[in-house]
Formats: C-alpha cells, sequence, structure tokens
C-alpha cells in the first residue's frame, strides 16, 4: 500500500508553526517525520513567499504565520491558508489570523480539581 497523506511537509510545518511559534527545528521534524535541514529549508521557503515572519530572540527563532495568505495553487488561490489552519486546528476563523502568542490553540492551562486535594488530604 502506498505511503501518501493530503497534506505537504509544508502544509504540516505551518501547521506546527501554527500551533506553537515557538517550536524548535527538531520539535517540528519529530512531528512532521522529516529532517531537521528539511524542516530548515521549509521555513526559509515560507518565509520567502510571506507565509511565515521570522523573529529572533536570543538564540531563538519565533514564528509568526501569516494566516491571511492566499493558497498558491489556481484551484484554491482565491482562500485565505486560514481556511486550512483554522480547520485542522479547531479555532475559531473569527479571531485575528496573524498570531504572535506561543500558545496552542485551544489548549486550556490544566487544573486539579479541589475534589481530589481534598480526598488526598483526608486520607492522610
Amino acid at each position: 500500500m502506498s505511503t501518501w497523506t493530503f497534506l505537504t511537509n509544508h502544509a504540516h510545518v505551518l501547521l506546527c508553526v501554527w500551533g506553537d511559534s515557538e517550536a524548535r527545528v527538531r520539535d517540528i521534524a519529530t512531528r512532521v517525520g522529516i529532517t531537521e535541514r528539511a524542516v530548515q529549508r521549509i521555513l526559509q521557503e515560507l518565509e520567502s513567499e510571506q507565509y511565515l515572519v521570522r523573529e529572533r530572540v536570543g538564540r531563538r527563532n519565533r514564528y509568526r504565520v501569516k494566516a491571511d495568505r492566499p493558497f498558491r495553487h489556481p484551484v484554491e488561490d482565491h482562500r485565505p491558508v486560514s481556511l486550512l489552519l483554522d480547520a485542522l486546528t479547531k479555532r475559531k476563523t473569527g479571531r485575528s489570523t496573524d498570531r504572535s502568542a506561543g500558545r496552542s490553540p485551544g489548549r486550556a492551562p490544566a487544573r486539579r480539581s479541589t475534589r481530589t486535594r481534598t480526598t488526598r488530604s483526608q486520607a492522610r
């Protein structure tokens, strides 16, 4: 059976950056399943085509996705990339699509239940 996917590596890298603007090349490579060098090349291409803006922060890079850019293929070039990013990350399209925060979309901070703490303290 052939091993193909609906999305390209470029789309996968863009999705990783969309979810975490401070993701390291190593982390993106692991998640996408490609080499670090391939991720670097894709990031450079996305930046040169203005789908990403790179900002140097200390020794790290922070990326901001410019999701208002159109798709590149003539079939869908009348639509912004934000449609794909929002659809695949379950974000609402009404929010700003030019992200600068490094938070992952749709993830609330973990909370401990007060009931659990009470139960533990009562057990002691």
